[in-house]
C-alpha cells in the first residue's frame, strides 16, 4: 500500500505519568474558564492534543495515544495524510471559497462522490451543498422532503442521533438534550428501532427482527392511528451515538418496502456510516435498498475538513432559488481533500482494508463473550462497541463504561463511550489502519475491561 502506513513505523502508545500531566492541566484549566459549559470530550479525556500522524496523536506532555475516535469519525485515512496534505497545500493557494459557483475543486468532487454509488443510482440523484456540518445537511434532508411533498410530519426512531440544531435534535431519541429546549420541532413522531438485544418492544430478541417494521407498516396504514402521511422517515443503518446498533436487515427492508409503498422519502443518514467506513462506500448497500434521500457529512473530505451534502432523487427537486443556502456550503479545500480521498481508496484498495481490519477486531474481541459484564460486541467494519450491563439486572453500566474508557487512556488509548447511560465503548479507528495497530489497541481495550470488571465484581456491583 501506498498510504500513509509507508511513513511511519507502527509505534506503541506511552503515558509518562498520571493523566492530565501539567501542561495539559492548565489548559484544560484555561479551557474551562473561558469555553462553553457544552464542551464534552475533555470531560472524560482529560488531555490536550499536540499533534497526530495517522492513527496516533501526541499530546502537550509528548504522551503518544492510539487514537480510536479519530475526531467523531471524520479522519477516514488518519491524521496528516501526507497526500491529502499536499492536495489541501496546493488548493490553499489556488481558491478556498467559492460560495455555490461551479469550480474545478468542486466538479471533480462531484465526479468522486457519483462515482461511489450504486450501479444506476447516481443517474437518479442530485446533490445539495449544505452548511459545513452533518445537522446542516439533515436540516435541509427534512426541508427538501417537506417542500416537494407538502407534507409536515417527520418519522424517526428511538435512539437515533442526527446532530444538535433545533432539526436536528427534534428527530434525535436523546432526550437530555432536547428538554431543556422548549417549542422543538412539531410533527416528530418516534418508532421503535431493531436493537434486539434490548427489545424495545419487550418480545423475544430470537423472533422480534420484523416486530419494529411490521408495527411502522400497521401505524402508517391504520386510518385511526394517529398519524397523518409523513414527509420523511429518517434512519441510520447503524446507530452511531445509540451505541453501534446495527439494524437488522428485515426490519431495514420492510421500512423501505412501506415508505415505497405509501410514496414516503426515505431519509438514511450516512453522517457516520458513509465514507466506507463500514466495510462499503455507503452501509444501505449492505441492505439492498435504494433510499430517496442520503445524508452524508463527517468522513468526505478524508482529513477532518468541515463539508455535508445532501443526495437525492431528482423528483424530490422542487426547491425554488435560494430555498436552502449556507455561507460555508463552497469549501475549495474540503472538495479537493475529498476527490483525492476517493481517488486513495480506489487505488490502494482501502475497503478490503476495512473488512479485513473489522474481521480481526471480531475474532479479537470475541474472548469478551466469557465476561458477564459484557453484554454484546457488535459492529460493521471499522465501527465498533462492545455494550457493558449489570450480570444480575441487565442495567447499561455506564459508569464501568465511562472507567474503562479511562484506563484505556491512561494506557495510551483514546476511545469514545455512547448508547443508553453511555454504556456501550465504542471504537472509530482510521479506515487505512494496520493489522499491528488494530492488534495493540484490542489488546489495551481487553486489559482495560479486565482490569475494571474485576474490580465491579470485588465491589459487589
Amino acid at each position: 500500500m501506498t498510504t500513509i502506513q509507508q511513513h511511519y513505523n507502527p509505534l506503541r502508545p506511552h503515558v509518562a505519568g498520571p493523566l492530565p500531566g501539567p501542561r495539559p492541566a492548565e489548559l484544560l484549566a484555561r479551557q474551562e474558564r473561558r469555553e462553553s459549559n457544552a464542551r464534552t470530550y475533555p470531560r472524560h479525556l482529560p488531555v490536550a492534543i499536540e499533534s497526530g500522524l495517522g492513527p496516533y496523536v501526541w499530546d502537550v506532555d509528548e504522551n503518544v495515544f492510539i487514537d480510536f475516535l479519530s475526531g467523531a469519525g471524520v479522519l477516514s485515512l488518519g491524521r496528516s495524510h501526507p497526500e491529502l496534505v499536499a492536495t489541501v497545500a496546493e488548493q490553499l493557494g489556488r481558491l478556498t471559497h467559492g460560495l455555490d459557483f461551479p469550480t474545478p475543486a468542486k466538479d471533480a468532487f462531484l465526479d468522486a462522490q457519483l462515482s461511489i454509488l450504486p450501479p444506476g443510482l447516481a443517474e437518479k440523484m442530485k446533490v445539495h451543498f449544505c452548511g459545513p456540518a452533518g445537522e446542516n445537511a439533515v436540516d435541509a434532508a427534512i426541508k427538501v422532503c417537506k417542500t416537494a411533498t407538502g407534507r409536515g410530519d417527520v418519522i424517526a426512531f428511538q435512539c437515533g442521533f442526527h446532530g444538535s440544531s433545533a432539526a436536528a435534535m427534534a428527530v434525535s431519541g436523546l432526550v437530555d438534550q432536547k428538554a431543556p429546549v422548549g417549542n422543538g420541532l412539531p410533527g416528530v413522531h418516534f418508532f421503535p428501532y431493531s436493537y434486539c438485544s434490548r427489545c424495545p418492544l419487550g418480545l423475544d430478541p430470537a423472533t422480534c427482527s420484523t416486530n419494529c417494521a411490521t408495527y411502522l407498516e400497521m401505524s402508517l396504514k391504520d386510518d385511526h392511528g394517529g398519524i397523518a402521511l409523513p414527509a420523511a422517515v429518517i434512519l441510520e443503518l447503524v446507530q452511531g451515538e445509540g451505541g453501534v446498533v446495527p439494524a437488522t436487515y428485515e426490519f431495514v427492508r420492510k421500512a423501505r418496502a412501506v415508505t415505497s409503498e405509501l410514496d414516503i422519502p426515505l431519509i438514511v443518514d450516512e453522517v457516520q456510516t458513509g465514507g466506507r467506513r463500514t466495510g462499503t462506500w455507503f452501509a444501505f448497500e449492505q441492505y439492498g435498498i435504494e433510499p430517496d434521500v442520503i445524508v452524508a457529512s463527517k468522513a468526505l473530505s478524508g482529513i477532518g475538513l468541515p463539508v455535508a451534502i445532501i443526495v437525492y432523487n431528482r423528483r424530490l427537486d422542487t426547491w425554488q432559488p435560494g430555498a436552502h443556502t449556507g455561507t460555508f456550503r463552497g469549501n475549495q479545500l474540503a472538495f479537493a481533500a475529498g476527490a483525492a480521498t476517493v481517488a486513495i481508496f480506489q487505488r490502494d484498495d482501502v475497503l478490503a482494508n476495512v473488512r479485513a481490519r473489522g474481521s480481526q477486531i471480531e475474532g479479537l474481541l470475541g474472548v469478551l463473550a466469557g465476561n458477564s459484564w459484557v453484554r454484546e460486541v457488535r459492529g460493521r467494519g471499522l465501527m465498533w462497541g462492545v455494550e457493558m450491563a449489570d450480570p444480575a439486572t441487565g442495567a447499561p453500566a455506564g459508569e464501568l463504561a465511562r472507567s474503562i474508557q479511562r484506563t484505556a487512556l491512561d494506557k495510551g488509548l483514546i476511545l469514545e463511550c455512547g448508547g443508553r447511560n453511555d454504556a456501550v465503548v465504542r471504537m472509530l479507528p482510521p479506515l487505512n489502519v494496520s493489522a499491528e495497530v488494530v492488534a495493540m489497541a484490542c489488546h489495551l481495550l481487553l486489559e482495560a475491561i479486565q482490569e475494571r470488571t474485576a474490580l465491579a465484581g470485588t465491589a459487589g456491583r
